[in-house]
Parts: C-alpha cells; sequence; structure tokens
C-alpha cells in the first residue's frame, strides 16, 4: 500500500486572533480547539495516514492552517506567499519539512500572492481561486511551476467566500462538490454537484470511499453515503469561526508515494 504522510501544525495560543473576513467573529475556545485538532489528527492515523507536525509558529494566529503555505503537484512544492501580509511568516518550518521529504522546492515571488486554500487539483487540472487572497501574478507563477509537468492550470474567479476551497472541493471520481451560494461561476466545473451545506463542500479523501468532513454537515453526509461514499465525520466548529474547514488543517502528500 502507498505510504500516505499528511503535513499538520498545532493551534498558536494566539489562535483567537485569527483573521476573518466573511464571517462575523466569534469567540474562539482555544482548549476546545486543541481537541478538535487532535482528533482531527488521529481520524487522519485511523485511516492510514502518517501525521507529520510542522514546527509551530506560535506568533502566527492562522497557522494551524496550515495548507495555506504550500502547494504540491507531483514531487514539487510551490511555497506560497499570502495574501494577506501578516500570514507570510507561517511558511518557515514548512519550507523544511517539504524539502527533508525529498521535494523539490519553489516559491511564489512578489508581486505574486498565492494561498494554498486557493488551488484545487483534480487528476491533472489544477483551478486556482483568483480572489482577495492569491492574484493574477501568483495564478502565473502557479502555471509556470506545475504546467511543464503536465498540470493544466484554470483560474477561477473568487469573490463570495475566503478561498476557492472554503466554495469547492472534488470527490474522488473527479466530482467537483459546492454549495451554490457560495460560488462564483459554478459552470468552470465540467462534473458538479450541488450539496445542501456550505460546509459539505469540503471533503478530503481518505482513500477508497472515505471522505474525511465537518460534522457540521449532516444533511450533505447522507447525500455522499447515499452515493456509495463513507463520510467520516469531525467536530471543527472552533476552525469553522475562522473560516476554516478540513483541507485547510491538513497538506496531504500522497502523490510523493502513489
Amino acid at each position: 500500500m502507498p505510504s500516505k504522510k499528511a503535513l499538520v501544525r498545532r493551534p498558536s495560543p494566539r489562535l483567537a486572533e485569527g483573521l476573518v473576513t466573511h464571517v462575523e467573529r466569534e469567540d474562539v475556545d482555544l482548549d476546545r480547539a486543541v481537541e478538535q485538532w487532535e482528533a482531527y489528527t488521529e481520524a487522519l492515523r485511523a485511516h492510514g495516514w502518517e501525521t507529520i507536525e510542522v514546527d509551530p509558529a506560535d506568533d502566527c494566529p492562522d497557522s494551524v492552517f496550515v495548507e495555506d503555505t504550500v502547494v504540491m503537484f507531483r514531487n514539487v512544492a510551490l511555497i506560497a506567499r499570502s495574501g494577506a501580509e501578516s500570514r507570510r511568516g507561517e511558511t518557515f518550518g514548512v519550507e523544511e519539512a517539504v524539502a527533508s521529504l525529498g521535494c523539490s522546492v519553489n516559491w511564489v515571488w512578489e508581486p505574486g500572492t498565492l494561498d494554498g486554500g486557493d488551488v484545487l487539483k483534480v487528476g491533472d487540472t489544477v483551478y486556482v481561486g483568483r480572489g482577495g487572497r492569491t492574484n493574477a501574478a501568483g495564478v502565473q507563477q502557479v502555471r509556470a511551476a506545475f504546467e511543464p509537468l503536465g498540470a493544466r492550470v484554470v483560474a477561477v474567479p473568487v469573490a463570495k467566500v475566503l478561498h476557492l476551497k472554503s466554495a469547492v472541493t472534488a470527490l474522488p471520481d473527479g466530482t467537483v462538490v459546492g454549495h451554490i451560494p457560495a460560488m462564483d461561476v459554478p459552470s468552470l466545473f465540467p462534473r458538479f454537484l450541488p450539496v445542501p451545506e456550505e460546509s459539505g463542500s469540503h471533503v478530503v479523501l481518505l482513500g477508497g470511499d472515505k471522505l474525511l468532513m465537518a460534522a457540521s454537515a449532516p444533511k450533505t453526509a447522507e447525500l455522499y453515503a447515499d452515493l456509495g461514499y463513507e463520510p467520516v465525520l469531525v467536530d471543527i466548529g472552533e476552525f469553522e469561526k475562522l473560516e476554516g474547514c478540513v483541507t485547510c488543517l491538513s497538506v496531504r502528500l500522497r502523490e510523493l508515494y502513489a
């Protein structure tokens, strides 16, 4: 069986100070968030993933959302440069982690900006959200890094939510799933399935037919079960207060080892 590795990062003691852009700020319970993070990482391990903890970034409130720091395609790691200047320090430690795994490391350079949460890979197609955190120069640098490896890069407008993957992810068969009110241009995705809850549009592919998803989307979980998938539910309510979802709490490195 192929080895599956996931980068994760422990929540910062300053988590409650994390940025919010499209939701009202709510109080965050740090102790509860740590419990939820531990349950999330345990769910990954229970389904065959080796979790690798990136060095903590305690001075960076949003650092638990480690997916935003790097984008992987095959064995190439593209270190992100967030459109939120306060988040740029989060990449330290991530560079070392991916390099230690044998990845070729590239960087997004000024004037480009890119958050990993704006990148959705479906096979060799790489959708890149163009919005508040990722600019046109960032999209161009994704093309420069990944198209020579066989990727097809498609830019997607993002205005209604924080990141592209705040609105859509994809099922194992490549069908893109999303909550229509959170999407700007659903017609960009050739195979698309609408889901009834916004948090239901976020799935992590655990392997086989298993989907890691938020417990806050029970109707969508029923829909996926009816389609033959096995939802694995985790409570990430404290992170949802900060526009977080199941995808942004880890960086999955399956492609390196498949």
